[in-house]
């Protein structure tokens, strides 16, 4: 029988469901409500290496784990082993339990710098990264890699094994390489030979957006865990229906509009809470439009919607659009949501 859950280092995780880190998206509130909706694991958005961007309101956010469901996974981005390192091990003085080494984002930005997705190019220098952070703390060290640099050259079995003789305790693939970014569909041939290659766990990465395809996807590769990306954006559910789907065979019914509308409202409130009003309400837009995406009338709402500019608005206007469209019918009341004052923090910390 398969089992259900696994270990990362001396970590017992609930389940084989993961929720892969996403720059811009996995802040802590909505790790949490993965978490709560079924996710065994959650990393944080890439946390820079650089240490005078340690203390920036966007560093220090990304790296905030307070209250969350452990373990508390950081990712740590950068191309220099030594600093690195000392990201390691500032990231584990204040509380993370696993260090993610990011050598799988293949934006430019990151990879204009020889980070992400562009180490896999350079073989003994992303050795030297997953050594050197390995090394300098007592927490678990993991990396997330895609298959290689380009279809012609898929490199990450051979990175694989040296990561594992590096001392990295788990590792995650994503079925592209950094030339494909997000376009065509994953292959998970790469990752299976990743799986057989190592004694480590191996996670599948790419394109895993229902319980039939998280099922197909360990069938296929043999991989320890399964990691949920894009198809997690608005609906966090999809933790939940796969764990269960797993362990049971059966899948659970589809959330209600009532609870959708619920769940909404909470990621809101939490979402200003921790960014503040003024960056919350901006960062707010996306994940609004992940939720009604597909939504009889969600496009011309979105449009007034994201003109915006305060908390209270933002939360009025979504429970007016859920309420019309009948959202409310068996939830509980949200009645003077927008006088929530819980988001009303300063936008300075």
């Amino acid at each position: 029988m398969t089992p259900t859950t696994m270990k990362i280092g001396q970590h017992e995780l609930r389940n084989r469901v993961f929720v892969a880190p996403m720059a811009g998206v996995t802040d802590r509130p909505f790790r949490q409500l993965c978490k709560r909706l079924g996710a065994g694991y959650a990393v944080s958005e890439m946390a820079a290496s650089n240490p005078r961007l340690w203390a920036s309101v966007k560093t220090s956010r990304r790296t905030d784990h307070d209250g969350e469901i452990e373990p508390r996974a950081v990712q740590i981005a950068g191309a220099d082993p030594a600093m690195m390192a000392e990201a390691a091990r500032y990231n584990v003085d204040r509380g993370a339990q696993v260090i993610d080494i990011n050598m799988g984002c293949p934006a430019r930005k990151v990879c204009s710098v020889a980070a992400g997705s562009a180490l896999m190019a350079d073989e003994p220098l992303a050795i030297a990264i997953v050594d050197a952070v390995a090394r300098a703390v007592d927490v678990p060290v993991t990396v997330k890699l895609r298959t290689g640099p380009s279809p012609s050259t898929r490199n990450a079995v051979r990175l694989a094994r040296a990561f594992e003789a590096a001392g990295a305790a788990m590792l995650a693939v994503h079925g592209r390489t950094r030339a494909c970014a997000f376009g065509g569909r994953a292959e998970y041939a790469t990752v299976g030979e990743v799986k057989a290659a190592v004694s480590i766990p191996v996670v599948a990465n790419g394109d895993i957006d229902s319980p039939q395809a998280a099922r197909d996807v360990l069938r296929a590769t043999r991989a320890d865990a399964v990691m949920i990306g894009r198809a997690a954006q608005g609906r966090p559910w999809i933790f939940r229906e796969i764990a269960h789907f797993l362990e049971t065979g059966e899948l659970l019914p589809e959330p209600g509009d009532a609870e959708i509308a619920a769940l909404l409202r909470e990621h809101l409130l939490d979402h200003y809470a921790f960014h503040g009003e003024v960056r919350g309400v901006r960062s707010a837009r996306k994940h609004v439009g992940w939720y009604l995406a597909g939504r009889p009338g969600a496009q011309g709402f979105l449009r007034d919607f994201n003109a915006l500019d305060d908390a209270p608005a933002q939360l009025a206007a979504v429970e007016r659009f859920l309420v019309q469209a009948g959202s409310f019918a068996a939830a509980k009341p949200v009645s003077g949501a927008a006088n929530d004052t819980r988001f009303l923090r300063s936008d300075a910390a």
